[in-house]
């Protein structure tokens, strides 16, 4: 039986300086009124999840803490917690309200995501995690009902236009029609036999999406596809040989880890050696030191956002490693870390809005969410203009990254951080 975690992030941790650029505006509460902001001396009405004589915030996180989805959920957690704690480090939201987080491991499982959701969802200002597609579909409805805002862990393009979902990054969608599109046109392989192997759920069929818009927009038709079920890549030889039957030149992978380690080594058991795409939660950096290690150097790239590990360069990055080493030096290179870490921000930068506005409610943190503008990331992910859902501007870039084991994460940039103008002409909603 998995036991809940409370976590009361400390308080007594070293002051670190916030980065503008992660935290967004609105740092400076000013007077009270419709509209306007809340004084530093006024005390916001307690609602649910808030408490304003312990001055917290309770959030809550439904990951995927055991099975196939732990390896990103663990260090996706992870990152949350390092954000936060650098916030209750400065003292808080709004430098006064301490984020206390409640825990629960859906192991990627809708069957257990609504109950975990369930037992949360009167005591949580928000929901600063919901861990994948399948469990977000599943609990959607009930948020919608409640009124309660939710930041998915996920990146398929039906968050976009949800006025009570908080997503960041460019769509699932995304990056498999940026990535097909820069192949086909730069990459050599204009002509070749282009296919798809994905996870037979909603998760899977958003990256299947951008590769039909791909193929749409680019004039090649996709000459196989193939699914898998999730935590069962090992039975997957028939998927993977009918990729090869059929001469697959590329294919585009919609997995995770686990399965991705299972359907290439299956692949490369069998001589089968197509240019690897991999949809960006397809990979973990164990696999760049596995013994798959040399056939993914050779064939296989991942599409994701932003730049490597390490890179301090980007403004985002060099104030994440700086925190690492502040708040968890333990922590090895992850790039879920980092996506859980963006995650915080801009959960944070929204709860700022919503003390600047003098209502933590559900209610209130759906109108800060509207109002919040554009939410900024120091260059770890694509700012996202947020307003009412249907006016939201999500970003449209990828970068590729080759397999590198000599590199943190065991990935190297390729091409970063580009668009293309099919990937500009998707539309949603």
């Amino acid at each position: 039986m998995r036991t809940p975690r409370r976590r009361a992030l400390a308080s007594g941790l070293a002051a670190l300086a916030l980065v503008a650029a992660a935290c967004g505006g609105d740092d400076a509460p000013g007077s009270t009124g419709t509209g306007g902001q809340a004084g530093e001396g006024t005390t916001l009405k307690a609602v649910p999840g808030f408490d304003p004589a312990a001055a917290t915030i309770k959030v809550g996180i439904i990951s995927a803490l055991t099975g196939p989805g732990a390896p990103i959920g663990k260090p996706l957690t992870a990152g949350n917690e390092v954000f936060f704690n650098k916030v209750n480090a400065k003292g808080g939201v709004a430098g006064r309200y301490k984020i206390v987080f409640e825990e629960r491991d859906s192991a990627n499982d809708p069957q257990k995501a609504v109950p975990a959701y369930n037992e949360l969802k009167g005591g949580v200002a928000l929901f600063a995690q919901l861990f994948g597609t399948p469990s977000t579909k599943a609990v959607l409805t009930s948020l919608k009902a409640d009124g309660i805002v939710a930041a998915p862990a996920s990146l398929d393009a039906d968050w976009v236009r949800e006025p009570n979902l908080l997503p960041i990054g460019a769509p699932y969608q995304i990056q498999a029609i940026n990535t097909l599109t820069w192949y086909v046109n730069e990459g050599g392989g204009k002509g070749r036999k282009i296919c798809s192997l994905a996870q037979d759920d909603a998760y899977g069929q958003a990256g299947v999406q951008g590769v039909d818009f791909a193929a749409e927009k680019n004039g090649f038709t996709v000459a196989k596809k193939q699914t898998f079920t999730l935590g069962k890549g090992g039975e997957g030889t028939g998927a993977v040989q009918g990729l090869k039957d059929a001469g697959c030149e590329a294919v585009f992978l919609v997995s995770l880890p686990s399965d991705t380690a299972a359907l290439l080594g299956i692949a490369a058991r069998t001589g089968f050696a197509p240019q690897w795409f991999g949809q960006s939660p397809s990979y973990i950096g164990a696999l760049a030191t596995s013994p798959l290690k040399d056939y993914l150097a050779q064939t296989f790239m991942v599409a994701s956002e932003g730049t490597e590990w390490g890179d301090t360069s980007v403004p985002g990055m060099k104030s994440m490693i700086d925190d690492i080493a502040q708040l968890k030096p333990d922590q090895p290179p992850d790039y879920y870390f980092a996506f859980g870490y963006n995650q915080a921000s801009a959960v944070v930068q929204v709860l700022e809005k919503a003390v600047a506005l003098g209502d933590l409610s559900h209610a209130g943190i759906r109108k800060a969410m509207e109002q919040v503008g554009t939410l900024t990331f120091g260059g770890l992910t694509g700012d996202y203009e947020y307003g009412r859902a249907a006016d939201r501007v999500f970003p449209r870039e990828t970068t590729l990254f080759k397999v590198d084991a000599t590199k943190p994460v065991g990935l190297a940039a390729m091409k970063k951080s580009f668009t293309t103008e099919p990937a500009n002409e998707f539309k949603i909603g």
